[in-house]
């Protein structure tokens, strides 16, 4: 992936939770998403790219990791990550 700005127009932008609330994901609007583990709230950072309903990362030491969404769920490396209410578009409520 190349790094700089990129426009995701896909239904999955938003902060996406473990049931636990431990793990976050943040996908962000221009393509880089931010991981939260416990209090560590950048515990990783990069981007990703969408396509239909398959998930690319690249995080920014260039781990690479991916996942799918189905069903409105993120199934990620082992996890399952529900949209949070709320934080769909990079707005709180």
């Amino acid at each position: 992936m190349k790094k700089g700005l990129i426009t995701n127009s896909h239904p999955y932008v938003g902060m996406w939770v473990t049931a636990d609330g431990y793990i976050r994901h943040e996908l962000l609007q221009n393509g880089r998403y931010d991981e939260a583990r416990g209090n560590n709230r950048s515990a990783y950072q990069g981007s990703y790219i969408v396509k239909d309903n398959h998930i690319e990362y690249v995080d920014d030491t260039g781990f690479t990791a991916n996942g799918d969404f189905i069903n409105g769920v993120l199934y990620h490396a082992g996890m399952v990550l529900y949209l949070e209410e709320g934080r769909r578009n990079n707005v709180c409520t």
